[in-house]
């Protein structure tokens, strides 16, 4: 690890990560930007000078200043016209490159409109989400073994293949079984009554959606989520440009502590590091390209043995939705409990059963 330019460079034998450090130099967000940054042409230096003086220095100071009295007030100066084309380029200039102001109502039905739930296949676990996954989050499921992450991670991704969407499914155990697929498939649509044939060859047809991705180390799970941004981004656009055409995906990590764990343990300071941005990708994936994201976490032992979530306090802000289950080893039922979101209250739970056809509620 070295500092290069006020950029921390962690090294491995197959990646190199960048991540900027405290010192470098901070990042503004748009509204702090300064308008002579924004580059028009009207914006000249006597211009800039005159806004300067009446408190306008940013693009925030603009926006809140009352205009018309700016515009009055400038009609004492010599250059007014120009100062008045200045207010009206910089005004057209944030209504074509900044998404426009709108109130509740509007918020609501772009909510509407853009926000779409993945089934789990369990009617318990999706009432307990008030529809399944949303769009735009990332949803962490946290059990001991053989408590049903991994059929979970599965199911979701066999529905929402069979629906149409694509599912990049990233597995770093080597859990992920096609055969599988096929069976819950099988067992959840039969069960529905909407196929009679076991091997029809309609079943098949979802396996075409999903693309495994087998990754072992948290570099490699780095290099491959950026190439997955990349390819995503371009393929909403293009989605985007055809009218009518809804574009849904859904990313999974089974497990993304099995690639974390070793690097935190290892190198605290570099895991750590590693570890941020996994989670900064994960969020910005799931935000900016309105889809699913289903993570796995595992158990370890904390302070007074009790069990906790593995990779710390520093990992718990990173998914919006936490599912935390259990297994009673006496009747083998299991149980989702939600421990965190991001719009509930958590204090719920949620029965289901695991079977060779699938996860089902608990009847």
């Amino acid at each position: 690890c070295f500092v290069r330019e006020g950029v921390c460079v962690y090294r491995s034998p197959h990646y190199t990560l960048n991540v900027p450090s405290i010192a470098s130099e901070s990042i503004e967000e748009p509204l702090m930007s300064q308008l002579k940054s924004m580059g028009l042409p009207s914006l000249t230096g006597e211009v800039l000078s005159f806004l300067a003086s009446h408190g306008v220095a940013t693009v925030e100071d603009f926006l809140v200043r009352d205009l018309h009295m700016l515009v009055a007030v400038s009609e004492c100066q010599q250059d007014s016209e120009q100062i008045k084309q200045a207010v009206t380029d910089v005004l057209l200039f944030l209504e074509n490159n900044y998404v426009p102001w709108c109130d509740g109502a509007g918020l609501f039905r772009s909510l509407q409109e853009t926000v779409c739930f993945h089934s789990t296949g369990c009617e318990s676990i999706d009432s307990l989400l008030l529809g399944g996954l949303r769009s735009g989050t990332v949803t962490e499921l946290v059990g001991l073994a053989s408590t049903g992450k991994t059929q979970i991670c599965m199911q979701t991704a066999a529905l929402s293949a069979f629906n149409g969407g694509t599912v990049d499914y990233i597995d770093t155990c080597n859990s992920f079984s096609s055969h599988r697929i096929l069976q819950l498939l099988h067992g959840l649509f039969r069960s529905a009554g909407n196929f009679q044939c076991a091997g029809s060859h309609i079943l098949e047809l979802p396996l075409k959606n999903i693309f495994c991705h087998r990754v072992f180390d948290v570099f490699s799970l780095l290099t491959l989520l950026h190439q997955l941004h990349s390819h995503i981004d371009s393929s909403n656009k293009e989605v985007q440009s055809v009218p009518g055409v809804a574009y849904s995906h859904l990313i999974v990590i089974d497990s993304v502590s099995s690639v974390i764990s070793p690097v935190l343990s290892s190198n605290k300071v570099q895991g750590h590091a590693l570890m941020i941005s996994v989670g900064q990708i994960l969020k910005k994936l799931a935000a900016k390209n309105h889809l699913s994201v289903l993570i796995t976490n595992h158990m370890v032992t904390g302070r007074g043995g009790l069990l906790k979530p593995a990779l710390g306090e520093s990992w718990k802000v990173v998914p919006h939705v936490r599912l935390l289950l259990s297994r009673n080893s006496a009747n083998d039922i299991c149980m989702a409990s939600l421990i965190k979101h991001s719009s509930m209250v958590c204090s719920k739970q949620a029965g289901f059963n695991l079977g060779r056809d699938g996860v089902h509620a608990v009847s």
